[in-house]
């Protein structure tokens, strides 16, 4: 269904997915939070955490509820981290880029909104715990592979350029990340980073996975100079590259190369 035609259908679409990315949003800060304290994430009610009250409905509207109670929970008076805010609204912000990227709902946008909730969660977990649990790799490829059979194409040659890119690319860094390891006798590549570009690269190609990777390191280097740490969760940083690239990527790469 193209929404472009129509000015409702495509404002009532765009709406309805930013409702649905910040519905999404909240979800995942749970779950990685948990994740990372070792907790179950699938039961258990949501809760504060520094009063231990279980929320309520109406303290569990995305946005809204932070607004309403001005960043603090109702119970206790706590002021609740921002981060929750701005995760609910950068991924409506995202579920809307994925609609506007493809212009129509199609198996394409399910596709990317759920590799989205994948790169928010994992790097929320690795900001946390500098590790990426391999759950989330393999959610990635779940979906990768559930989404061949509607892609309307030649199944090998929807995989083909993925496997291309993600051997190439994800192969490439871990030799790189050997030799580092051995010249400056520490880590400075995570296995998981490793798995999360093979992952990504599936879905990019080897052109657009080659921009991710760039873009990937630019991001991590602002982040050290904006941060002023030597180690940082890598893991943000390839995802938001990620992300770019699947919007973007494909006409950067093909602006690219008609240069030639």
């Amino acid at each position: 269904m193209s929404i472009y035609g129509d000015t409702f259908i495509t404002c009532y679409v765009l709406i309805l997915s930013f409702i649905l990315g910040t519905v999404f949003g909240s979800f995942i800060n749970c779950m990685a939070s948990r994740i990372a304290e070792g907790k179950n994430w699938i039961s258990g009610r949501s809760h504060c955490d520094s009063c231990g009250h279980v929320l309520q409905i109406q303290d569990l509207v995305p946005v809204f509820s932070y607004l309403f109670l001005h960043g603090k929970c109702r119970y206790c008076g706590t002021k609740m981290d921002h981060r929750y805010m701005l995760t609910e609204i950068g991924m409506g912000m995202a579920f809307v880029g994925v609609v506007l990227h493809y212009g129509q709902l199609n198996v394409f946008v399910l596709r990317d909104w759920a590799l989205t909730c994948v790169l928010l969660g994992l790097s929320l977990v690795d900001l946390q715990t500098y590790e990426i649990p391999d759950g989330f790799i393999i959610a990635g490829l779940i979906i990768y592979a559930a989404s061949i059979p509607f892609s309307g194409v030649n199944p090998w040659e929807y995989m083909k350029s993925g496997l291309l890119g993600g051997a190439v690319i994800s192969g490439s860094m871990l030799m790189l990340s050997l030799i580092m390891d051995k010249i400056l006798k520490k880590d400075t590549l995570g296995g998981g980073d490793v798995k999360l570009l093979f992952m990504s690269c599936l879905y990019l190609g080897l052109g657009s996975g080659l921009f991710c990777l760039i873009l990937a390191c630019i991001l991590g280097l602002i982040f050290v100079v904006l941060l002023k740490k030597e180690k940082i969760a890598f893991g943000p940083s390839i995802s938001l590259a990620v992300y770019t690239s699947l919007i973007v990527g494909p006409a950067i790469v093909s602006w690219y190369l008609s240069l030639f």
